[in-house]
Parts: C-alpha cells; structure tokens; sequence
C-alpha cells in the first residue's frame, strides 16, 4: 500500500474576510506541482463564508461538483433554473457538463456556514447539465459506511458521471473498521473530518487527509477517538 499524506496545516490557506478556505489540492492562487490532484478527484476545499456574503455569478464546465455543508445554510442558483438551500447534513451535487453558470451565498444573518467543495473530473464530457440535492440522517452514519455518491444512485446515493463512490461515516472510540473498495485498482482518499484515527502506520487528526493506492480489497482504519470521516473511492487515470 501506498500512502500521501495531506497534514491539516499543510494546505494551501485563503483569507478574503468573507471568505476563508483551505485548499488541499491546487486551486486559485494556491499551486503546488505534487498536489494537483488525486486520480479523478480534482478539489477538496474546506469553505467558510460570512454571514450574507457569497460566490457570485461565475461558470463551469466539465466538472462534477460536490458541496457538503457541516454547519449553517448556503443558497444556491444556477442558470438551469435551480434555487434552493443547501442546509446541514445535506450534500448538493452538480454536473457542470457542457456549461452552467452558479452562485452560492449564505443567507443567515448571523451565522458562518461551512461546507467542503469536492470536484471530480468527469467520465464523459459536454453531458447535459444537471443538479441533485439530497438530505442524509445522521442515523445512518453511525458506525459504518453510508454511500451519498456513486456512479448509478445505489443504496439511495446521488448519481454522478464518474466511476467513484463518496461515503461519510461517524464511528465510535476503539473500533477497526474497514472499507471494501468496488475496484482494486483504484485509490482511496480519506480526510477526518473530525476525531483521530490511525491508518497503516499514521495517525490522522481533525481535516488531515491521506491517499492511498494499491490498497487491494479492504483498508483498515483505526478509530483512536470519536471520529466522523470522509472517504471517496477514486479511479487513478483520468
């Protein structure tokens, strides 16, 4: 098994006021040749905007976007009609495809939201431009895996165009839990949203990340404490 750790301190930081994001691929006036992206997976931003501010109108295309919001409320609109509110425990996916223009704003007056912004490089380009949103209990997070993104809506996950599949688990102190990968040739990235947990020989804290390939069937993962954790299973070439 190979492994890429991506420390928690070691990302690439922005402050707009508004805005402050932390970037653990290369994005915006962040670059680092060996952190451009991981297999299909393009961007993980840790997002936290002011009250009342906001992405204004901007474009996209050929990118399937990913928005999973930990605290708050974000709004979103976009040139294929949609408006809606994106609200805590719930994930927005949107395919980029062939064109689409969007914003994203918080509405609250007095409250930050934060979210992750998760881009993967599609399967196929200049698709017809489409958006999801999807609400998911906490209930079914604890102690194992649940899937909210998959290539074909499996298990009551969100669809998008890209052989990956995007789980989120809240597991408890003192388990060994493990992942079974759909494909043995891909890789698997996994980020602790919050908590401590050890993966092969490496303890990960809050937002610190790993990428690993080569992994074979199932990856373990050691729960050190309460921890809630992100996991996407990649394909490696894009």
């Amino acid at each position: 098994m190979a492994i890429v750790l991506y420390r928690s301190e070691s990302r690439g930081a922005a402050d707009h006021g508004w805005l402050k994001s932390r970037h653990t691929f290369s994005f915006a006036n962040y670059y680092c040749p060996s952190r451009l992206n991981f297999g299909a997976l393009r961007v993980l931003n840790d997002d936290w905007v002011q009250p009342k501010m906001g992405f204004g109108t901007h474009p996209h295309d050929n990118m399937e976007i990913i928005s999973i919001v930990l605290d708050g409320q974000l709004e979103h609109r976009d040139s294929m009609g949609t408006g809606s509110i994106i609200r805590q425990g719930e994930v927005q996916v949107m395919s980029a495809g062939s064109g689409v223009t969007h914003s994203e704003f918080n509405p609250s007056e007095d409250e930050s939201v934060s979210f992750f912004q998760i881009w993967l490089f599609p399967n196929e380009k200049n698709v017809h431009p489409r958006y999801d949103q999807a609400y998911f209990d906490p209930a079914r997070l604890e102690n194992k895996w649940e899937m909210i993104i998959s290539p074909s809506g499996e298990n009551q996950s969100m669809w998008i165009h890209q052989d990956a599949w995007l789980h989120l688990g809240n597991f408890d102190e003192g388990q060994e839990i493990e992942y079974q990968l759909k494909d043995p040739k891909n890789g698997v990235f996994v980020m602790v949203v919050d908590g401590e947990v050890g993966v092969d020989e490496y303890e990960l804290s809050k937002r610190d990340a790993a990428g690993l390939t080569e992994v074979g069937e199932k990856m373990p993962i050691r729960i050190k404490k309460q921890s809630k954790l992100l996991l996407l299973e990649v394909p490696m070439t894009v």
